[in-house]
This record gives structure tokens, sequence and C-alpha cells, in this order.
């Protein structure tokens, strides 16, 4: 889906990607959310990179917050800014109500799946509603994607 996006929309850049959150969790929904941040912030994010495999969100006192997700530091700000602080992230008051809810009723977690630029060339974060593997489930969809990656090889060398 995003390799589609990015070649119709010029503005479509992805910044930072989780690759193993989807081996890692069995992902229900997800949702997109804005970021606030500070200029050198996007400044940071055009030019550099950032990393959000090792962060999460949470719900905290009626706010939503992307806590460790690293922006790389921006060399020509004349403020700089802190690179693994907590960020706040944008989502409406349902939204927030239906991810509280998610969290602390039925166990799930938030987990930070792709930054990106949109088609405005605003910051966003697509975030999942998660639920953790065991590691019963990690074997099993590690043979799923084998079984297929084997078909498709099968498929290629039969024609």
């Amino acid at each position: 889906m995003a390799k589609n996006k990015q070649k119709t929309d010029p503005n479509y850049k992805v910044i930072a990607e989780n690759r193993r959150a989807r081996f890692d969790y069995a992902i229900e929904e997800d949702i997109e959310c804005g970021i606030v941040l500070s200029g050198s912030e996007v400044k940071s994010l055009r030019e550099n990179s950032a990393n959000v495999a090792e962060s999460y969100a949470a719900v905290e006192d009626g706010e939503l917050w992307l806590v460790n997700s690293y922006i790389a530091p921006y060399d020509r700000a004349m403020f700089s800014h802190e690179e693994r602080r907590r960020r706040k992230l944008l989502v409406s008051k349902r939204e927030l109500a239906n991810l509280w809810s998610a969290t602390q009723r039925k166990g799930m977690t938030l987990v930070p799946l792709v930054m990106y630029f949109n088609h405005k060339g605003l910051v966003k974060m697509k975030l999942g509603i998660a639920k953790g593997k065991k590691n019963h489930d990690k074997r099993a969809s590690e043979a799923k994607r084998d079984w297929g990656r084997q078909k498709q090889r099968l498929l290629r060398h039969g024609e």
C-alpha cells in the first residue's frame, strides 16, 4: 500500500517504519494521528532519519503520548531538541476514548507502525492497536510466511 501511494504522491515519504511490529504483535486495527513537533525536529526528519522501533504510545491524563521515539539532532538549529523526549500525539476525543478502553479494558498495546509525511507535507504517525503474540504464534506466522515464499518459488519455476 505504501509503495503505491509513494508513486502517485510526490509529498508522501516514509520517515521511519517499525518492521518488527507485525512479527511481535497481532495488529487488530490501525489509526492515523498527528504529532506535535518542534521546528528543529521537522527539519531533522526532512533531512535525517528517525527510529520508532523501540517506542510505544500510551494514554496518560487524557492525552496520547509517544514515548522513547528517536529523532536525530539537527546540526544547524539555533535551539536543538531533545532526541528521545515524549511527544504528544493528536487524535480526536472519540478516538482517544477508544484507545484508552482498548489498552485498559482489553489489554491491548499501542504500537507505532510508521512515521511519514502525508500528501500535505505534514508528519503523521500510524499507530497499531495490537495484542502481543506468544512464541508459538510467532512460529506459526513465520511458517506461514515461509510457505508463501516457497509457493511463489514453485510457481515461478513451474512456468
